[in-house]
């Protein structure tokens, strides 16, 4: 068990100790960082594991576990250390949930999805940003967060929880409300970059060439899609951890899940509009492109007709036979071609002055 395991000597660092790795059954790094936290201060001097989780039962504090991709394996022995149910513990480790809060007992379990800006260009399949999950359990005495998604990170907001020790101090819900505040910063990042995205597709849409947009307009409306996905059910759960009671959310931070739902809001309502402004630019770019096409196919069609003319009296001349108009005349042959060039000369200027050529 891991309550029986103990480390000396070395302080925890960022980086899994060979004792967490025992401690997830694995030799994976599955654990990235963990550390006790008593009266919002990292406690440097508690090197073991056991020991931190011993104090926070004693209500001495709480300890913080940060996990990258853990298998079921290396999730088992942590999941009996906290008593995490079984259902939770499964969904943390397949991964591909909706954003939801649920209750287990004495534990809440929070799912996100996480969305942020990639530094890269479009790809083939229309991906504009990276894309993972976050899982937090938290309980009276610990949190355990669980990562998906190489896009994930939580260092920075782990870094910044411990420069506010004020705000820590409250309690293992800081830190719920600190990924989440996160989450949806990168959300709105996002937003910023979609609204820019978008403004100059609007422009490029109504040009001389719009309807060769189509490809753009598709690829962002696969974004705000995915964007959607990942906003929309998460409403309902911030909406709760603002509003509704809980017995691990104290009153102060409820305040905080407050102004995170007013930023959840501001995103929903312009991924709305950003739906419906590309199904506009959409529609507008493939009739661009229909008119466009039916231009080429007039031109197309008003040569085909010019050049019938001389096809046709070429034909005709081509048959051989013995009482053909003007053939033993000596100017028939230039007055033929002469013919042929009035006719098209006339087509052509028919189909100018109706918009064909």
């Amino acid at each position: 068990m891991m309550r029986a395991i103990r480390r000396r000597g070395a302080v925890p660092t960022t980086n899994a100790s060979s004792e967490v790795r025992q401690l997830a059954g694995s030799p994976e790094q599955a654990i990235v960082d963990w550390a006790f936290y008593r009266d919002g201060e990292r406690q440097p001097d508690v090197t073991s594991y056991s020991e931190g989780v011993r104090r926070a039962r004693n209500g001495d504090g709480f300890v913080w576990i940060g996990l990258f991709e853990p298998t079921q394996r290396q999730l088992a022995g942590i999941a009996a250390e906290f008593d995490l149910h079984p259902l939770a513990v499964e969904d943390a480790v397949t991964a591909h949930q909706r954003p939801k809060l649920e209750r287990y007992d004495d534990t809440l379990f929070a799912v996100f999805k996480t969305i942020r800006n990639s530094p890269d260009e479009i790809s083939a399949t229309g991906e504009l940003s990276a894309s993972g999950e976050v899982m937090v359990f938290v309980g009276a005495d610990f949190v355990v967060t669980v990562r998906h998604g190489a896009h994930s990170e939580l260092g920075e907001v782990r870094r910044q929880l411990q420069e506010n020790p004020s705000h820590l101090a409250l309690g293992p819900a800081t830190v719920l409300h600190a990924v989440a505040d996160r989450i949806v910063d990168d959300y709105l990042a996002v937003v910023d970059r979609l609204q820019d995205d978008i403004d100059e597709l609007e422009i490029s849409v109504f040009s001389a060439r719009g309807g060769r947009n189509v490809g753009r307009v598709y690829q962002l409306k696969r974004q705000v899609l995915e964007l959607k996905r990942a906003v929309t059910p998460l409403a309902q759960p911030l909406r709760q951890l603002a509003e509704r009671p809980l017995r691990l959310i104290p009153p102060e931070i409820r305040e905080y899940f407050r102004d995170v739902e007013d930023h959840l809001t501001r995103v929903r309502e312009q991924v709305a509009e950003f739906d419906e402004l590309l199904t506009s630019l959409l529609q507008a770019s493939l009739a661009q492109l229909t008119v466009a096409e039916n231009e080429d196919m007039r031109k197309i069609s008003a040569w085909v007709a010019i050049l019938a003319v001389p096809t046709m009296i070429a034909g005709v001349y081509g048959m051989n036979f013995e009482y053909m108009p003007e053939r033993d005349w000596k100017f028939g042959y230039p007055m033929v071609l002469l013919g042929i060039l009035v006719i098209c000369f006339t087509l052509h200027r028919f189909f100018k002055r109706n918009g064909w050529l």
